[in-house]
Formats: C-alpha cells, structure tokens, sequence
C-alpha cells in the first residue's frame, strides 16, 4: 500500500494537514455565506415576479349624492336646555337605484318616540347615612314608587311626600321611580 507521499494525486491526504475551501483573500467565512444567501434571496424574488405578476390598477368610481331631504315629524322629548325631535319616517319613500348599487327608503317600522314634555327632574340628596329624595315642584301628579329588585318588579308607594322623610342607607339595595297615575 502506499502513502499519501507516494502517490500525492490520490485521495490520501496528510492527517495533519487541514483542507481548506478555496477563500478569497481578505473576505471572511461570514462574507461568503451572507451573499450566497443574498444572491439566492434574489433569485426567489425573481422567480415570484415572475409567476405572480403584478394586478393591474383598478378603477376607481365617482359617486355623488345630488340632492337630499331632511323629513321630520314624531315625538319631542325635552328637558333643561335640550330638545330632542324624532322623525316617524323617511319623506323620500320608494327606490333609487344607479350602476349595481339600489337604495330603499321608506318608514322605520315600530318607531315611536314618546312625548315627554314637561316631564319632572329628580333629585337625591345625600346627608350622614341619609337620603332625601325630591322632584320639582312646577309638575305636580307624579308619585315616588319604591321596589327592591328590577327582575321582578312589585312598585309599593314610597313613605312620605315631595320631598320624602331622610332614607337611611344602611336598608338595603331600594330602585325608584317617579309615576303619573
């Protein structure tokens, strides 16, 4: 058998000799891997531009509103210094259609606002462990219920009169409301 100095072509190589890759001179390892992937990167985007091309821009639509209405009618409700007005339909019944775009108008279905004008401010005034509950006195009518669940309600007339004697706190959870018999 020979040895590797015998035969210096063959694939016997000196175990004290390290292989090296072929290295350019004054790059280092971290060089050489960083633009084989830079150069692979590139070739993958090349190759999805290729395959997926770019969409074309779409068109873009105008759309204007012409002329408009504004309808009114239903309930007011008010108190201080707002009012609130609420409209029980659409004045402008029937269908708009233009394109591939349709608009239906018409009456809101079971919308009614109720009236309250004139309708009594509630105040609740706090002293010690005591409450002291009043109403205004310019809407006369309206009784204070008392109840101590919402769930299942059972509203008993509240003790006292417009205001109430002092509630003590320490009673328990009590909800109440004002009411016009």
């Amino acid at each position: 058998m020979k040895s590797w100095r015998q035969n210096p072509k063959s694939d016997w190589r000196n175990p004290k000799e390290v292989r090296r890759p072929n290295v350019v001179v004054g790059r280092s390892s971290f060089g050489i891997r960083y633009s084989f992937v830079i150069r692979h990167s590139l070739l993958v985007i090349a190759c999805c531009a290729a395959l997926f091309p770019a969409p074309r821009s779409a068109k873009a639509q105008s759309y204007s509103i012409d002329w408009f209405t504004i309808g009114g009618g239903g309930g007011a409700s008010s108190g201080d210094s707002y009012t609130l007005n609420g409209t029980i339909g659409q004045p402008d019944a029937g269908t708009l259609s233009g394109g591939g775009y349709a608009l239906q108008g018409g009456f809101w279905p079971g919308i009614v606002v109720p009236s309250t004008t004139g309708a009594p401010t509630l105040f609740i005034l706090s002293s010690g462990n005591n409450v002291v509950i009043s109403w205004s006195p310019t809407t006369p009518g309206f009784t204070l219920e008392e109840t101590e669940s919402l769930s299942l309600p059972a509203w008993t007339p509240a003790p006292g009169g417009n205001p109430t004697p002092p509630i003590t706190v320490a009673s328990g959870t009590k909800f109440y409301r004002l009411r016009k018999p």
